[in-house]
Parts: structure tokens; C-alpha cells; sequence
């Protein structure tokens, strides 16, 4: 079976996106699939890391900076920005090096891309599937995918066709299987829990340095003496220097990682975890990890909700992090051993097995 995937990354779309479909791909090539990518040269792209995973890339060129003016038919979408063309002139792009070839399934995981973009790649496969989070725009798809926990049918039900099959909520979240092989290890620590490590984890860019905001209101709070903080960078982290910096200067024992390739197991061994509201927040949930989310755009609203509705975590603004404090003030040995069970029911880490077996049947 040939798979094409059009994502993309880059220091305004993050690489959650891509991570996500990697997980994907290398799932669907262990079932026998050829996968390839369509990625546009972004700042920031992951291109070559796509690569480094034995994918084949079809990279579509930075368009010189320009005002883009929208075809009449064409929408301006609430993440147009992040295509950074028009979605006909992105979507002509891609038939030009595609050159006629046919996938048996395409599969777009972009908030910049709708109905538009997706009728005008009709030609270039048998099925087209769409992963979405928001539930805000229209499409023209064959398969839905929304791991956001508690997404109902109704949501979408005005923005596909009427023959097109949903997968809604967690138990279709994009996992890699090293969460679900931790996961009884993860779980059995929560039994007996204690306060000794923090992991804080803002996402593969972090653009607005909310690490370092993190790391200051941290250094703060009267914490146990036996507390150690670790700081995951991603790989595009754009100030890993500066928060370097101040990990030296913190009064509880701090260290930082940069493109970590055992996630599952140091979520696995910590005790809190302070992280972005993104995708990351399922593999947490997975390892029913307690975790305070930190709200860094709007389209990591839903998700935050998900997680208060359940009384699964709890919840910050990037823009009022003093609520950080209160909270670990607030926080009992009790809390963790509620929410780690709360969050853990939501996520049992076998959401990517699910959806192979969709695209495969």
C-alpha cells in the first residue's frame, strides 16, 4: 500500500504535527505500507529527521514573502499563516512533484489546509483521511481523526461528507508503542507516590521561552530538598542556550536533555510532570503521569478542557504562571494518586494500532 502524508513543522507550527505522523508512518510501514512525506521547506522543518527514519520526502520550496492573495472560493482560515502560500497554490505544488503518481491513501495532518486543498488532491489517491484537533473548518475526506478525549460525533458531523468515517477521541491517540510498554511500570509508581522529580516539557520549539518562566517560578517555591527538575528541549528549541543558562543558577538540582529518545521511560520515572497542552498531553495521560498543563496557544484549548472535565490534571495559562505556585502549594500526595488514576482511564496507548488496522481494512 502507498501512503503519502502532507505535514509540516517549523518554529511557528512546532513539531508536534510531524512527530505524530512519524508514529504513524513507521506503524504502517512495520504493516507492509510504503510511506512518504510532502513537507514544505519551513524555518524549522524536520525534513531531515523525517529522513533519518528511512521516509522519503518531497520537499516543496519556500515561496518568496508575499502578501498572498486568496482565490475568491478560497477561505481565510484561522491557521492560513502556517501554509504560508495559498492552499491552491500549495496544492498545485504538490501535484507538480507527484507527477501523476497515485497513493491508496493520503493522509493531511495541517491546520492551514481544508476542503480547498483536499478536492484538488482527489487525483492523486484512492482514499484521503484528514487528523484534525479543532472541529473548525470544512473537509472533503474519506477518514476523520480527532484524539482529542471526549470529541463528539455532532462536532463534525456538518464538516465532512456524509459518507465519511469518524475515529473521535482517545482511544485513537497517535502513541508511540514505547508508552504502551511502559505503562504498567509507570502505573505501578503512582501507587505509592512521592515528590521528588519534575519533568518540564514545553514542546519541540517553545518559542516564547515558557521553560525558563517555568524554571524562575520553580526556583521560587519551597520544594522538597530531595526535589530534581529535568528540562526536556526539543530540537528546534529556539532559546535551549538561555535556559541552559538558568538551570545552572536553580536551587534544586536541574538537567537539561535535548532530543530525547527514551520519552517513555523518563515520563515513566517522574513524579509531576509541567507540560505543553499539545498531543504530548495523551502520552502523559498514558503513563498516568500527574501533569500540570500549561496553555501556550489557542488550539491547545481542547485539549485543556478534556483534562479538566475528567479532574485529570490541572491547568495553567503561559500568561499567569504564578498559579503554578499556589498549586504545588496546594498539592498533596493524595492529588497525584487521583489524578494519575483519572488520567490514566482516559488513555490506554493503543490508539495508533487502532487506526492502522482502520487504513489497512
Amino acid at each position: 500500500m502507498d501512503v503519502l502524508i502532507r505535514v509540516d513543522a517549523s518554529f511557528l507550527i512546532g513539531t508536534g504535527h510531524v512527530m505524530r505522523c512519524l508514529t504513524l508512518a513507521k506503524q504502517l510501514k512495520l504493516a507492509g505500507a510504503k510511506v512518504t512525506f510532502l513537507c514544505r521547506e519551513h524555518s524549522g522543518n524536520l525534513i531531515e529527521l523525517i529522513k533519518s527514519q528511512d521516509f522519503h520526502v518531497f520537499p516543496l520550496m519556500l515561496k518568496p514573502q508575499q502578501d498572498a492573495i486568496l482565490p475568491r472560493d478560497e477561505p481565510e482560515l484561522f491557521h492560513s499563516a502556517w501554509l504560508d502560500v495559498t492552499q491552491t497554490e500549495d496544492a498545485q505544488d504538490c501535484l507538480t512533484v507527484l507527477a501523476g503518481f497515485k497513493a491508496d491513501w493520503l493522509i493531511v495532518d495541517h491546520y492551514g489546509i481544508d476542503q480547498v486543498w483536499e478536492k484538488q488532491l482527489r487525483s492523486s489517491t484512492e482514499k484521503l483521511m484528514v487528523i484534525d484537533d479543532l472541529a473548525d473548518r470544512v473537509h472533503d475526506c474519506d477518514l476523520l481523526l480527532d484524539q482529542t478525549y471526549g470529541r463528539f460525533v455532532d462536532e463534525y458531523l456538518s464538516m465532512v461528507p456524509k459518507k465519511c468515517s469518524l475515529l473521535l477521541g482517545g482511544m485513537y491517540a497517535l502513541l508511540r508503542e514505547e508508552f504502551v510498554s511502559y505503562r504498567a511500570q509507570s502505573l505501578a509508581r503512582r501507587i505509592q507516590p512521592r515528590y521528588h522529580k519534575v519533568v518540564i516539557t514545553m514542546g519541540g520549539v517553545d518559542a516564547d521561552n515558557v521553560t525558563e518562566a517555568v524554571l524562575n517560578m520553580l526556583d521560587g517555591c519551597q520544594l522538597s530538598v530531595q526535589t530534581q527538575i529535568v528540562v526536556v528541549l526539543g530540537p528546534r528549541a529556539l532559546h535551549a542556550g538561555s535556559v541552559r543558562s538558568r538551570a545552572s543558577s536553580m536551587r534544586y538540582p536541574t538537567e537539561i536533555v535535548q532530543n530525547v529518545k527514551n520519552m517513555a521511560q523518563l515520563m515513566a520515572t517522574c513524579d509531576l510532570a509541567i507540560g505543553a497542552a499539545g498531543a504530548t498531553t495523551w502520552e502523559r495521560c498514558c503513563l498516568g503521569v500527574p501533569s500540570i498543563l500549561v496553555v501556550l496557544a489557542h488550539n491547545q484549548y481542547n485539549i485543556a478542557q478534556a483534562i479538566l472535565a475528567q479532574q485529570a490534571g490541572w491547568v495553567v495559562d503561559k500568561h499567569n504562571l504564578r498559579e503554578l505556585k499556589s498549586l504545588l502549594v496546594r498539592m498533596t500526595l493524595d492529588n497525584l494518586v487521583c489524578v494519575a488514576r483519572k488520567s490514566a482511564d482516559m488513555i490506554d496507548g493503543l490508539g495508533t494500532k487502532r487506526v492502522v488496522e482502520r487504513l489497512l481494512s
